[in-house]
């Protein structure tokens, strides 16, 4: 892989607030990996070996419950730093990180990031913003998955999809990353026969088009609607 620009870097939350020397610093300790659809990157309760910030693609944060069904917990997308167990105290991953499509990230090893905390406060700073978020939207998750129908979740659900990853195309808002309706199930904690129901539903009323792989929201606002959210 190339030698990547600072520049290209300087937007991105764990940078946003160094200087450019320190972001080359950074990034010359860093090692370009690239990784196919579908494989595990690092899995559930292993120790944590590296951290990575992800450059192309998405990634699938899955949890294990204790009966052995797996839920999407979060998806990563471009920009991000994920498995940063030393961010909150974790010796091992406390989930596995799947690759939605191809990707492409940097990786340091966790050796590193005690040494980045110390050295570059903005590193620590933002990298922190981004753990406060996404505790927030776990919790908001947990709370959608206690109070909320079914119908709702699932439209919280795409509606999230939408904001991490949605691109606007012809007909309506695209999520530009591989989803199927059995992602919808893990993310929901309902079953694929529910979702495939909704979705359908959904279709014929002119509110989102499902093909494989791929889900266009086709009337946002009637599926804010849907969510339970404000008209």
């Amino acid at each position: 892989m190339p030698k990547l620009d600072e520049s290209l870097l300087v937007n991105l939350p764990p940078f946003r607030r160094l200087s450019r020397p320190q972001i080359r610093e950074i990034l010359d300790a860093a090692t370009p990996l690239r990784f196919d659809t579908g494989v595990a990157v690092f899995s559930e309760g292993l120790p944590v070996e590296r951290f990575f910030l992800l450059l192309d693609g998405h990634i699938r944060v899955v949890r294990t419950t204790p009966g052995g069904d797996q839920i999407i917990a979060l998806h990563i997308a471009p920009g991000q730093l994920f498995g940063i167990g030393a961010a909150i105290g974790r010796s091992t991953y406390p989930a596995t990180a799947m690759t939605a499509d191809d990707c492409v990230a940097l990786a340091w090893p966790n050796r590193m990031w005690p040494v980045f905390v110390e050295t570059y406060e903005g590193f620590a700073t933002e990298t922190y913003k981004v753990v406060g978020d996404r505790v927030g939207e776990m919790n908001n998750r947990i709370i959608e998955m206690a109070t909320q129908q079914v119908e709702q979740r699932i439209a919280n659900a795409i509606l999230r999809l939408v904001t991490q990853a949605g691109r606007k195309v012809e007909g309506g808002i695209e999520i530009g990353m591989p989803i199927t309706r059995q992602n919808l199930s893990d993310m929901t904690g309902t079953t694929l026969h529910t979702v495939s129901r909704l979705l359908s539903g959904w279709e014929r009323d002119g509110i989102v088009l499902s093909e494989r792989r791929k889900i266009t929201v086709t009337a946002p606002h009637r599926l804010v609607m849907l969510s339970g959210g404000a008209g």
